[in-house]
């Protein structure tokens, strides 16, 4: 099974994004994958209720849509920017959900996260996200007037950005090592990150970590063959590499303490 993994698309927060969206999507259906998986953060925002979506969302949805129809499954990976992934509006265009995603490949055994978790000293961003996800938050969203809805939306868009960005200005390092050596000493051989939009790789003992670049800054998207290896569209010789010019995420000094 040929699988593709795309990370941080956010479509719809800039011009033109949502055409190279569905663009990729035909590239990824013409390419074969039988399985599609969206490691977080597939729109400018996701709220599983349909008066919550823009026409960009419903553009996007419908394609994701045709891509079940041409037989590819697709998973989405809860990120920072996605509510309530699994309201029945949304059925129609993903098989799959959740926090994690998890598969074997080739006998190595894979394991997907956004990643937005990680770093657990950004406390501001933990009860944030903590609020906006839980029971009373999807009982509101669910009366909340469509137009009342996306101003609350992206209204939230702008503040998380701004929430605590000292704790964002670079990669955490010393957390993404500690979570990926969890990761291999309960038997997981491959874990793949995102939410951090550059790429980060750490390689033990045969097991591997990476963060995935952000589809939003470099179009990336990562491979997995039937044998367990990877492979990405930035560079030929099947390494994820970090070509991203900078993010929203990190300013220019982070990214080179990131590296």
């Amino acid at each position: 099974m040929l699988r593709a993994v795309l990370a941080d698309l956010h479509v719809g927060q800039r011009p033109g994004d949502l055409d190279s969206f569905l663009a990729t999507l035909a590239d990824i259906e013409q390419r074969g994958a039988a399985e599609v998986v969206f490691l977080g953060d597939l729109f400018r925002a996701l709220v599983g209720f349909p008066h919550f979506w823009d026409e960009t969302v419903r553009r996007g949805l419908d394609g994701l849509a045709a891509l079940r129809r041409s037989g590819a499954r697709v998973v989405m990976v809860e990120g920072n920017r996605d509510f309530f992934l699994d309201a029945r509006a949304l059925d129609p265009f993903r098989d799959a959900c959740g926090p994690v995603h998890s598969f074997v490949a080739g006998g190595r055994r894979f394991l997907l996260e956004h990643g937005d978790l990680l770093n657990r000293r950004d406390r501001s961003y933990l009860f944030w996200r903590a609020v906006s996800k839980s029971a009373i938050a999807r009982a509101w969203a669910r009366v909340l007037p469509g137009r009342l809805a996306r101003r609350v939306v992206f209204g939230a868009e702008s503040r998380l950005k701004e929430t605590n960005f000292s704790y964002r200005k670079s990669l955490p390092l010393a957390e993404l090592t500690a979570a990926a050596r969890r990761h291999f000493a309960a038997g997981v051989d491959v874990v793949l990150w995102g939410h951090f939009h550059r790429a980060w790789t750490l390689a033990e003992g045969g097991r591997e970590a990476h963060v995935v670049p952000g589809w939003l800054e470099t179009g990336a998207v990562v491979w997995v063959r039937d044998d367990g290896t990877l492979a990405s569209e930035l560079d030929a010789s099947g390494q994820i590499v970090d070509s991203a010019p900078g993010s929203w995420y990190q300013d220019d000094d982070g990214a080179e303490k990131g590296r």
